[in-house]
């Protein structure tokens, strides 16, 4: 659902139990600016975002910021 930041600054209470139901995405200008969603709870659903940046699914989420950080640093 696209709202204007004036609308949902006015109805903010609203929108965030719609949060719940569905993704709010709020616009600035014609603009795409945030994503207001549910949290999920589910580190699972975490870890499967990441999918494609970590080459091992099996990693646990301390073993996938490991892997992370030593590819940040392989860039510096």
């Amino acid at each position: 659902m696209l709202v204007t930041a004036t609308e949902f600054k006015s109805n903010i209470g609203k929108y965030l139990a719609l949060a719940g139901e569905k993704d709010i995405i709020i616009t600035k200008n014609g603009r795409q600016i945030a994503r207001l969603t549910k949290v999920s709870g589910n580190e699972k659903t975490l870890t499967d975002s990441l999918l494609g940046l970590i080459s091992d699914t099996d990693l646990d989420l301390t073993a996938a910021r490991k892997e992370r950080l030593a590819r940040h640093e392989d860039t510096d």
